[in-house]
């Protein structure tokens, strides 16, 4: 498990705001407004967005989608010498995706308290019991990410409240 990042404050903050850019296709779709990005050799090789609405599909999550098309763009499932940007900290399943596809780095914004694997509810990523862990950043744009899903649970409050006052 590497000790420190690979990144500048510069690089991680561009990265970031990429995967926030993912987070905005999500929300134009009327999803939850999560993005993700994976990094090899300081270049971007794999994109994703929250799709679980848009599929009906429980495992569209950000970075299941993004591990997958960095997958195929790598032509392996080992993402060895990768990172992953996300804007909310992976949940269980999608922390159990970057140990097995090997994934070095991970970087995220804002704290999951009640759906997170990383740091909030359990430490997968650097479980000693496990045979791959990695690097962990969190906070990175914290309050631009936390402010992105805080302002579209709130927006979507206030629709149910006003479709609820029209019955």
């Amino acid at each position: 498990m590497k000790m420190a990042s690979s990144f500048t404050v510069e690089e991680k903050e561009f990265f970031m705001r990429e995967a926030l850019r993912e987070a905005g296709l999500a929300q134009e779709k009327g999803e939850v407004p999560i993005g993700a990005v994976v990094i090899h050799k300081g270049e971007i090789i794999g994109r994703g967005h929250n799709l679980r609405e848009t599929t009906q599909n429980a495992i569209t999550h950000a970075e299941m989608l993004a591990i997958q098309e960095a997958c195929d763009v790598i032509g392996s499932w080992r993402l060895e010498d990768c990172q992953m940007f996300v804007t909310l900290e992976p949940c269980i399943m999608c922390s159990g995706a970057l140990i097995l596809s090997r994934v070095d780095e991970v970087y995220y914004g804002a704290a999951d308290l009640k759906g997170g694997g990383v740091e909030s509810l359990y430490h997968l990523l650097t479980d000693q019991r496990l045979n791959h862990r990695a690097y962990v950043e969190k906070g990175v744009l914290e309050e631009e990410c936390r402010l992105l899903l805080k302002n579209f649970f709130r927006a979507l409050r206030q629709k149910k409240k006003g479709k609820k006052g029209e019955e």
